[in-house]
């Protein structure tokens, strides 16, 4: 049994260490300063118009960041009184731990002759001791690119959608060149027709000087009579001969010479004469009766519209007291639409008829024809209406 007078030696014991034990650095004084003050290196930057990049470089006792070595000093204490300590301290211990010196008086830094040296090797730029103290750091919010929020499938959705835009618009314009073009064959040949007929023929050329007459256009009326003028008939009516004969009235005879020959030659002359009605009797009649003519008159001013069968509306206006229409005869009677229609009247083979409605009504839709006039209204009551017996037997001009 081996028996131990004393304690054995503590030299080799190794104690637990201390927080004071440890030594602190200036960065990491000056970065827990910062903590505690809750600033980001972005923060300071904004407060002290320093940049985040020399801010790292004084944590990191790091000179080489600086552009401008006189202006390291000043950059470390304004920093230090930012963060309330010591700006003495704090700058004396970043030169003691960064190994700089300021350049001052005629020491060799400042004189103006310098000493070539080799060229001392340097990290590259690219490599720094922290994140924060590159100047590019990825924490420095930077602007987006113009083509950063392009995606490929959209320049591809873009392009098609420009090309279907492009090929409707120029079917589209094709279409409409399609449908405007006028193509006209040649014809080798002329019609028999026309080539038969010479405008020119008949027309006698004028003497030297003489000017041409001024040719004047037929009048609307004009137009609508010949356009609507009694068709030929298929069959002439043909009038007896002993038609006129027969109408003699031998009471009308002269009596002075009864039986010569000039008188009763004279006598079957005027009687042929006032049967057929035309100058020469002996004429068959070819034409049809002209159908019996309308006319639209007013007493007091009304509103008169005149359409034709397929709506074409012939004649509208506010006729006059007095004032006269002369409906045209066509294939298909026309309409009638009139307001205060008891003021209109029509006049059919010599007599008034009307009014067209009692009142101050409107009619519509009133075919304009001789037999449903006769058929629908009755004679014009003189006595009723004071103003008809004014225009009625008036001879105004017609309105056409």
């Amino acid at each position: 049994m081996i028996l131990r007078r004393g304690k054995p030696s503590a030299a080799g014991e190794e104690k637990p260490k201390g927080f004071d034990d440890f030594e602190l650095r200036l960065g990491d004084v000056m970065r827990g300063e910062r903590a505690t003050l809750g600033k980001s290196l972005l923060d300071v930057q904004r407060e002290l118009k320093i940049k985040a990049t020399y801010i790292a470089a004084i944590e990191n006792c790091d000179t080489s960041a600086f552009e401008t070595q006189g202006f390291v000093a000043g950059y470390v204490r304004y920093y230090a009184r930012y963060l309330a300590m010591d700006p003495e301290w704090a700058y004396t211990r970043f030169c003691n731990e960064a190994n700089f010196s300021v350049a001052h008086g005629m020491s060799a830094e400042a004189s103006s002759l310098r000493v070539v040296s080799a060229p001392v090797k340097t990290k590259p730029k690219t490599e720094y001791k922290e994140p924060l103290a590159n100047p590019n750091a990825t924490f420095v919010p930077r602007g987006r690119g113009l083509m950063s929020g392009v995606h490929p499938s959209g320049i591809g959705s873009v392009l098609v959608l420009l090309l279907l835009i492009g090929g409707i618009g120029y079917g589209g314009w094709s279409v409409l060149q399609q449908v405007q073009r006028v193509q006209v064959a040649p014809v080798d040949q002329a019609p028999s027709v026309v080539a038969d007929l010479d405008p020119l023929a008949g027309v006698a050329k004028l003497p030297a000087g003489e000017k041409t007459a001024a040719i004047n256009a037929p009048s609307s009326s004009d137009a609508l009579d010949r356009l609507y003028r009694p068709q030929a008939l298929d069959v002439p009516v043909m009038v007896p001969r002993d038609g006129p004969i027969a109408a003699i009235n031998p009471n009308a005879a002269t009596t002075a010479v009864p039986t010569t020959t000039d008188t009763t030659a004279s006598q079957v002359a005027a009687a042929l004469a006032s049967g057929n009605g035309t100058s020469d009797p002996s004429a068959p009649q070819v034409v049809a009766s002209a159908a019996p003519s309308v006319q639209i008159f007013a007493v007091r001013p009304s509103w008169v519209r005149v359409q034709a069968a397929d709506g074409t509306v012939l004649f509208e206006k506010i006729l006059d007291a007095g004032e006269h229409y002369t409906v045209p005869q066509t294939e298909q009677p026309a309409k009638l639409r009139a307001g205060n229609s008891g003021s209109v009247y029509f006049a059919v083979n010599g007599k008034t008829l009307g009014p067209a409605a009692p009142g101050s009504n409107v009619v519509r839709s009133l075919a304009l024809s001789a037999d449903n006039l006769q058929a629908t209204y009755s004679v014009a009551d003189v006595s009723r209406d004071p103003d008809l017996a004014k225009y009625a037997v008036a001879d105004a001009t017609p309105t056409h």
